[in-house]
């Protein structure tokens, strides 16, 4: 019998969200929930060890049931950030430099003493391109890494929008074959350091336009070497070079995005697209070295998942995309397993819009994935498998309950039409990386407040207080500064 295919009677169908599942490596996860990567962004400002304020929120997370955690961004250079406050692998791995990860993988693992194990996993990454000026690690205006001399781009979003993004993205230097020797170092460092912090695994940051995507994209890499070639060889060479390090019961996934490829050319028909990211997961799976692969960048929107491609597609292109993806793939995984009895594949973790229970359970029973991946729910209601445990076992049929978990905030941004407001909006550069939006910056707030009552925060506020926030009590100074600042930009605006 297939994994994730249990067959239950009928008023017992619930329960399979809280079965507990084999891992390839021989490790067991308790049950289908995992607690996605999200950006804390809670680590010093040119990024360091995790913190009192990691140790706080994950605490919060491992006080519930969930089968899995997976941290935010562990970057593993230093010189290539992401948005600054990054948790970063240590250049040396020592007692000293390894006590803040040994003290997060505790937090994450909580109670020991329980019968079911919450799985640790570390994300590690590497920005590439992405990696900004001044706050990306490197000197100001000093180029970052990639395999290629291909500057990240956005849809132009006004002169002044245009402008900042070409300040804050310079044009890479293309990786040498050492360059991509050190990168592959880090990364196994990076393992070592979760596997000597305690941690169960790590997953390999291969989305949202990092480095070890940028190596799968026609759009950032045109070498002619054979990284070209073979466009998989750095992350299969990673992965083989990570598995002669570690314990064969050690956790290795690999997070995908199936926005990534919906972008890589858009004259292209969805069914190219859709071979390629197939013919990739299918490569990897065939390694048989991964645990799991997590499929994100869309939204699980409707309950029957395979939504009419016509409907879809009229609203959101790469949702219709995602919407049909993840069943394909679990379908070319069974089709793999039967022609080879003894495989051992990885499994399937769906991310994206599982926001009610009705996604959960039908995802499940539809066979859609494996594992259930949540993100921002987890901010909104950390105690979500506490809370399904408890109506799973009352016998409360939640199959077809499409009520959110929590409802998200109203993060409109109304208030920016009126006077003077409407001006101070107005010459606010629009990043999409940077400022991800009002919805990043207030998730990333209430990441930060997760342990106390939620509050309301307006978008603006949220994006400012995303970038200016320091510890008050360490740096008064630092604070009345920006303060100051503050004030004087708004005055030259006004002037």
């Amino acid at each position: 019998m297939e994994r994730g295919k249990e067959e239950l009677p009928e008023s017992k169908k619930d329960s399979v969200l809280f079965s507990s599942l084999p891992l390839p490596c021989g490790k067991t996860i308790s049950n289908r929930l995992v607690k996605v990567a999200m950006y804390e962004h809670l680590a010093s400002i040119h990024g360091g060890p995790p913190n009192d304020y990691h140790y706080a929120l994950y605490s919060a997370w491992s006080e519930h049931n969930w089968g899995m955690i997976i941290t935010g961004n562990v970057i593993v250079s230093p010189d290539h950030l992401t948005l600054g406050r990054d948790i970063l692998v240590p250049k040396v791995l020592t007692d000293a430099t390894i006590e803040p990860f040994r003290r997060l993988a505790s937090a994450i693992h909580g109670d020991r003493t329980r019968s079911s194990q919450i799985l640790a996993i570390m994300q590690l990454n590497h920005a590439g391109r992405q990696s900004s000026n001044i706050i990306g690690g490197r000197p100001p205006f000093s180029s970052p890494l990639a395999p290629s001399a291909l500057r990240f781009e956005q849809r132009s979003q006004g002169v002044l929008s245009d402008l900042f993004h070409n300040l804050l993205f310079q044009t890479p230097r293309a990786m040498s074959s050492s360059d991509i020797d050190s990168v592959l170092s880090d990364f196994v460092r990076g393992a070592l350091l979760a596997l000597k912090s305690g941690f169960d695994g790590v997953q390999l940051h291969v989305a949202h336009g990092y480095l070890l995507t940028q190596f799968l994209s026609p759009q950032a890499n045109i070498r002619t070497d054979k990284y070209s070639y073979d466009s998989l060889l750095l992350l299969r060479s990673i992965v083989e070079a990570i598995r002669e390090e570690v314990p064969a019961n050690f956790v290795l996934g690999i997070k995908f995005n199936t926005s990534d490829y919906s972008l890589f050319d858009e004259s292209k028909a969805k069914k190219a697209q859709e071979e390629r990211a197939i013919a990739h997961l299918r490569q990897v799976a065939s390694w048989k070295t991964v645990d799991f692969i997590e499929i994100s960048g869309g939204n699980y929107e409707n309950p029957e998942f395979m939504l009419s491609a016509s409907s879809v597609a009229s609203k959101n292109p790469r949702q219709a995309f995602f919407a049909e993806f993840s069943s394909k793939l679990m379908g070319e995984l069974s089709s793999m397993s039967s022609s080879d009895e003894n495989s051992d594949l990885p499994l399937i973790l769906l991310t994206g819009g599982l926001r009610t229970p009705a996604h959960l359970y039908t995802a499940l029973a539809s066979n859609h994935a494996h594992l259930l991946g949540v993100g921002r729910s987890s901010v909104l209601c950390p105690s979500l498998p506490t809370v399904l445990k408890d109506r799973d076992a009352s016998e409360v049929d939640l199959s077809h309950n499409l009520t959110p978990f929590n409802p998200e905030p109203d993060l409109t941004l109304g208030f920016t039409q009126r006077w003077p407001w409407s001006l101070i909006w107005m010459h606010v550069p629009k990043v999409s990386l940077i400022g991800a939006g009002v919805g990043m910056a207030w998730y990333v707030l209430m990441i930060r407040k997760l342990a106390k009552e939620r509050r309301k925060q307006g978008g603006l506020q949220a994006v400012i207080a995303m970038w200016i926030w320091v510890d008050a009590q360490k740096h008064r100074g630092f604070v009345v500064c920006v303060a100051a600042l503050l004030g004087l930009s708004l005055l030259v605006l006004l002037s």
